[in-house]
């Protein structure tokens, strides 16, 4: 947390860490649905993120630290819905 320097990452993170829980308490009951519908309140701060903060920034620390943010909401969203075949 201390690596989050812009607000938009750290509103990010404050936003996956409230809902994450919730989301993960919903999956292990079986209301995929509820807890999809949970993560999707990241909409607003995930867009803002990637409008507002350069992931691959120089500092090596930096960077992973972003993408380390980035890989927690990943795992987050495809453990309720694989999001690759949404693509297609």
């Amino acid at each position: 947390p201390e690596l989050l320097q812009e607000a938009a990452e750290q509103a990010l993170h404050q936003a996956l860490a409230a809902s994450k829980p919730k989301a993960d308490q919903l999956f292990e009951a079986g209301d995929y649905a509820a807890s999809l519908q949970t993560l999707a309140a990241l909409k607003a701060p995930v867009d803002t993120f990637f409008d507002q903060v350069m992931v691959n920034a120089e500092d090596p620390a930096l960077k992973a630290n972003r993408l380390g943010l980035l890989a927690t909401l990943h795992q987050a969203m495809n453990r309720v819905a694989d999001l690759s075949k949404l693509a297609s």
